[in-house]
């Protein structure tokens, strides 16, 4: 799986955390309401995002799994604060690989952030299948759904975006990546197989007070847009410049479109 650094996770914490779609989350702590304890698996935990935003909604007792790759990702997510009803184990897994083994036992929820748009569709089909089979809800949030909004509007912005998707379909580390079409197909997977689903947008909207994040998420799509060769080179860096010289004036505003979703079996606790 494609890595991402410990710095990138923390700048877009904080606009994640304010993206999240309330009702999703409020399916999601009505649905383990009745639990006095639950067993939850974090796929691909990165510092440990999905645990600090969901620990505030559930009052019981809560036993995470956080899995993820990154030895060094891990220990922050074990490190991370909450309240005093979780309790944390790391979990090191290559999740393209052993992915069963994390759903074997008592698992009350599976979430995840971010990940969706990663993955291929025949990985995706396979995690649908084992949580299917074991009857275990799934929280997948913050998966890109291909909309860029930019303001102001620049005549090569169009161009961008499209390289932009093209690029979130090529290979991650799961295979060829299902980029803007991940969460509705997962949601459509699910809804085939019995599961009620709760779904909302959990876009970033990213104004002038957030200048880092605007320039990290600029330098982003420009080098996606040249390693999918879609544009001349020197256009590609023109637009950069000019969308740079925005972000410095105060006058840049990004929309990052997003979907949140809760998928539970149809026969619930």
């Amino acid at each position: 799986m494609t890595g991402f650094s410990a710095e990138w996770l923390t700048l877009r914490e904080p606009h994640d955390l304010r993206a999240r779609n309330s009702t999703v989350i409020e399916a999601v702590a009505t649905f383990l309401e009745l639990c006095s304890s639950v067993q939850i698996v974090d796929l691909a935990c990165g510092t440990g995002s999905t645990l600090r935003a969901l620990n505030p909604f559930l009052p019981m007792r809560q036993n995470w799994k956080l899995v993820d790759n990154d030895l060094s990702l891990l220990a922050r997510a074990t490190a991370s604060p909450r309240d005093n009803n979780a309790t944390l184990s790391a979990v090191p897994l290559d999740l393209n690989r052993d992915l069963e083994a994390m759903l074997d036992g008592v698992v009350d929820l599976v979430a995840t952030s971010a990940l969706l748009d990663l993955v291929s569709e025949t990985w995706l089909d396979r995690l649908v299948v084992e949580m299917v089979t074991r009857a275990i809800p799934l929280y997948a949030a913050l998966s890109y759904d291909g909309r860029i909004a930019l303001t102001p509007h620049d005549p090569l912005d169009v161009a961008i975006i499209a390289a932009v998707n093209a690029h979130q379909r090529t290979d991650k580390g799961f295979g060829p990546a299902l980029g803007p079409a991940a969460a509705a197909l997962a949601i459509a997977r699910f809804e085939a197989l019995g599961y009620s689903v709760v779904r909302g947008t959990s876009d970033w909207v990213i104004g002038p007070d957030a200048p880092a994040m605007q320039s990290e998420l600029l330098a982003g799509w420009a080098n996606a847009a040249r390693e999918v060769d879609a544009l001349p080179r020197a256009e590609i860096s023109a637009w950069l410049r000019r969308r740079r010289d925005l972000v410095a004036a105060g006058r840049s505003v990004l929309r990052v479109g997003h979907a949140d979703f809760f998928a539970t079996p149809s026969a619930t606790r």
